[in-house]
């Protein structure tokens, strides 16, 4: 059979595959750096290269821009000669999205090895995007060359890579609001999320939805000394802390009026499959989380609290004085960036106005603040009763020889409900990363084995779609 031959075909050529992905790990595709704009196009002409060697069609970059910006670009390629079945119904049309750019690799000094030179330890690669998302992405691009190995492929592709993601994704966004008609698909299939446990074949059906917020407080009209005017003049520092600790109570319950007001509760079913899953919360907090104690609304469990729940995080406060020494300045200005995280059936616009008009409400004395929105996303659940999640549970459990279990995921993939709300289509989010892959943090890195087998899944999902 074509799919195996396939798989074989990966088998005998994964030392070149992990061999490639090293290559693209060395490009510092920083989406969100200034400085790196060239590195982050050398990492979309890398994957443009390498979707036309193997044999995709029609492959180009798309320039994006926004309002304030130019963007990086997009990377588009297909292949829509896939042979009718016998009774001359068309194959499906798959959409395989994945992202080339990395988040920032700081702090540096923590990274037992060079952020952007890949190293190879105990059977994982560490490095910036081992798992999030150039490894998870290149596992496309090589299930790909794998099946064009044996023939035709046995559906039609079309592939879109976005240099975007870690800044918020606004450039793919606008294409696919705007140019549709040239991601037509029936299923698109991400690779950007993780497994629950080593060795367990997962999906990923749901997703938390974010608004991604900065708070600027200002307060006098320059920087004062704080021995002369401390006492008087407002401290947008301090300001900013009087806002944050009204945004939450001590139980993590967020006090915006109004905020759970259109909170869905997972389903029964859910809640018996969670309580199913291999789940130590000792071990979680001591390994994953790294803290003496777990926080969180009581009475909840981790995966309802995580996966369930409306969320309120502080990133960052810069400004005013960080250096070494003593400044004693009173700054003019400070700011704090602030995200959310949002679960069905809320929405970005309506939790936004509910935030914003708070903020605004609990502003101290002498201080003027201005709540912006950086960027946002939909939360998504996705329905398991349909053709695309039963192959992809099958080609999993064929691999890990497990049965595949359904989670949700506490994080924002904002493409996919760009995919639901503009293109109409279910999206298939079958991640191999693993809980401790340091997504976001230093020595990232992503489990080889992993690696290799979910180019096989992939291989086998698409086959089993084109049969």
């Amino acid at each position: 059979m074509a799919e195996m031959k396939a798989v074989q075909f990966a088998k005998d050529n994964g030392t070149r595959f992990v061999g490639e992905l090293l290559e693209l790990l060395r490009i510092p595709s920083i989406s969100t750096d200034p400085a790196r704009v060239e590195d982050v196009r050398r990492a979309a002409d890398f994957c443009a290269e390498e979707l036309t060697r193997i044999g995709m069609e029609k492959v180009r970059l798309i320039e994006t821009s926004t309002a304030t910006r130019k963007g990086h670009p997009l990377v588009y390629a297909e292949w829509l000669h896939a042979a009718p079945a016998a009774d001359g119904k068309p194959k499906p049309t798959v959409l395989m999205y994945g992202h080339y750019d990395v988040q920032p690799a700081e702090p540096l000094d923590e990274w037992k090895s060079p952020p952007f030179e890949p190293e190879i330890r105990d059977g994982n690669v560490y490095a910036r995007g081992a798992v999030d998302d150039k490894g998870q992405m290149w596992m496309h691009v090589k299930a790909l060359e794998s099946l064009f190995s044996a023939g035709p492929l046995p559906v039609n592709v079309r592939v879109i890579l976005e240099g975007e993601e870690e800044v918020g994704g606004e450039g793919i966004a606008a294409f696919v609001r705007e140019h549709g008609d040239e991601l037509k698909a029936d299923v698109a299939l991400v690779s950007d999320t993780e497994m629950f446990a080593p060795e367990l074949p997962t999906l990923c059906v749901g997703l938390r939805g974010m608004i991604y917020t900065e708070i600027e407080a200002r307060g006098a009209r320059t920087d004062l000394h704080s021995g002369m005017y401390g006492g008087a003049a407002p401290n947008p520092f301090v300001a900013l802390a009087q806002v944050i600790a009204k945004l939450k109570d001590e139980d993590g319950k967020i006090l915006i009026p109004g905020f759970y007001d259109k909170v869905q509760a997972p389903t029964a079913d859910e809640f018996k499959a969670w309580a199913a899953l291999p789940f130590d919360e000792e071990h979680y907090r001591e390994t994953e989380v790294g803290s003496t104690e777990l926080t969180g609304e009581p009475g909840l469990s981790v995966m309802e609290r995580t996966w369930a729940r409306p969320t309120l995080d502080v990133h960052g406060m810069p400004g005013g004085f960080i250096g070494a020494g003593a400044k004693t300045v009173i700054p003019a200005k400070a700011l704090a960036k602030v995200s959310l995280r949002l679960v069905p059936d809320m929405t970005p616009a309506e939790s936004f106005a509910q935030y914003k008009a708070y903020v605004e409400s609990i502003c101290p004395k002498g201080i003027q603040l201005e709540v912006r929105l950086i960027h946002s996303g939909d939360p998504i659940v996705v329905s398991t009763d349909n053709t695309f999640v039963k192959a992809a549970t099958e080609a999993m459990h064929s691999v890990f020889g497990k049965e595949t279990v359904f989670v949700r995921g506490g994080g924002s993939i904002p493409i996919v409900g760009d995919f639901v709300r503009e293109l109409k289509i279910p999206t298939v989010m079958m991640g191999f990363g693993l809980p401790d892959d340091n997504l976001h943090a230093p020595n990232e890195k992503f489990h080889l084995a992993n690696f290799h087998r979910g180019i096989e899944s992939i291989v086998l999902w698409l086959a089993a779609l084109g049969a």
